[in-house]
């Protein structure tokens, strides 16, 4: 061996939803919005003016942290921005999970959080969900160096009660809890609200999901003064200038459009209930969505020929060959267009 490969930090690496290049394709694999972004993000793109463009981007991500801030109620030196909520949660690992007990997450869940722990070398240990996929907090009160949740999960797409969060929170004082809440805009009680009655808890959300954002790769955190001056602290020791230019500006009118948000949430929600309801008429047993995707099983038909079989005709769906979820599909909500051209194949797959 050549002496320096002793020294490669050697990972497993996170596996993203497949990317096809092909057109003529159904794409629902990804969790991505069928929509386009607000049309106040079309309207500024088209108004920016290039030539600042040579110029370094706020490190401080100004513009857009004020407007978090002011569209959640909370003080802008409580806002964290970052390069898609990946960017935040990784700084968020590497910022609050130095302890020498392992971080807890459950075992099925977002699957970056074991890489993650590798890459940083951050124990942890992952308490199973129970039977039907929902948390058991008592798992949560055992002595840890962090928590994670994300609320609603994925890939189950399930939601837990807020009232369960904070019993997390509150038995857990000495520990950073991180509620990753990428999918909360499709259903269910943010966990923003324990932010003022706890210092110990971060909210994480992205731009990727509701906002149709997720090629302009923006992700924040809000919690206490404390931990976002530390995520602060520690992005800035690691590359000063993450957030480009245009992301912060296009960012900021996608705040600005609350009417279009709240229109492309009400037709995703909408069609996810339809399809739910077809998808049990021909033998499905799915999950309760409260994301943008839904969970689901048949009864006699494999998940692992269904995807195979869906593939085959140009409708990607995601499929996680892992212990417990291996006869599950999960399939994002796409327009109804979409949505009944997968209802059609799908069928007769199961016939």
């Amino acid at each position: 061996m050549l002496e320096w490969k002793v020294n490669v930090r050697e990972t497993i690496p996170y596996v993203p939803g497949e990317q096809p290049q092909e057109g003529n394709i159904i794409k629902l694999n990804t969790n991505e919005n069928p929509y386009p972004p607000a049309p106040k993000v079309a309207s500024m793109a088209e108004q920016m003016d290039t030539d600042k463009f040579r110029l370094y981007p706020d490190p401080d991500v100004g513009m857009l942290t004020d407007k978090l801030a002011e569209y959640h109620g909370v003080n802008s030196n409580q806002v964290f921005v970052g390069v898609g909520s990946d960017d935040v949660l990784a700084m968020a690992f590497l910022t609050f999970f130095n302890s020498d007990k392992p971080i807890l997450f459950p075992d099925i869940t977002y699957s970056f959080y074991k890489v993650w722990a590798g890459l940083f070398k951050i124990p942890y240990s992952n308490p199973s969900l129970n039977r039907d996929f929902t948390i058991n907090i008592q798992d949560y009160m055992v002595p840890n160096g962090g928590i994670v949740i994300t609320n609603p999960n994925a890939p189950t797409s399930l939601y837990e009660p807020l009232s369960s969060i904070e019993d997390i929170v509150k038995a857990n004082p000495c520990s950073v809890v991180i509620v990753d809440e990428a999918y909360i805009d499709f259903g269910g009680e943010s966990a923003l609200s324990l932010i003022e009655k706890y210092d110990n808890v971060l909210v994480v959300r992205t731009f990727s999901k509701s906002r149709s954002m997720a090629g302009m790769r923006i992700g924040y955190a809000v919690g206490n003064e404390e931990l976002i001056n530390a995520l602060k602290s520690v992005k800035l020791s690691y590359n000063s200038y993450t957030m480009n230019m245009p992301s912060i500006i296009l960012g900021t009118e996608s705040v600005e459009d609350e009417q279009y948000f709240q229109s492309t949430l009400a037709k995703i929600v909408n069609t996810r209930e339809n399809v739910k309801e077809q998808l049990e008429a021909i033998g499905f047993s799915v999950l309760e969505s409260a994301t943008n995707f839904l969970f689901a099983t048949h009864e006699r038909v494999s998940a692992e020929s269904i995807f195979n079989d869906l593939r085959k005709k140009g409708i990607y769906v995601r499929y996680f060959k892992t212990p417990r979820i291996d006869n599950y599909i999960r399939i994002t909500i796409g327009t109804d267009e979409e949505m009944a051209i997968f209802m059609e194949e799908i069928t007769k797959l199961v016939k």
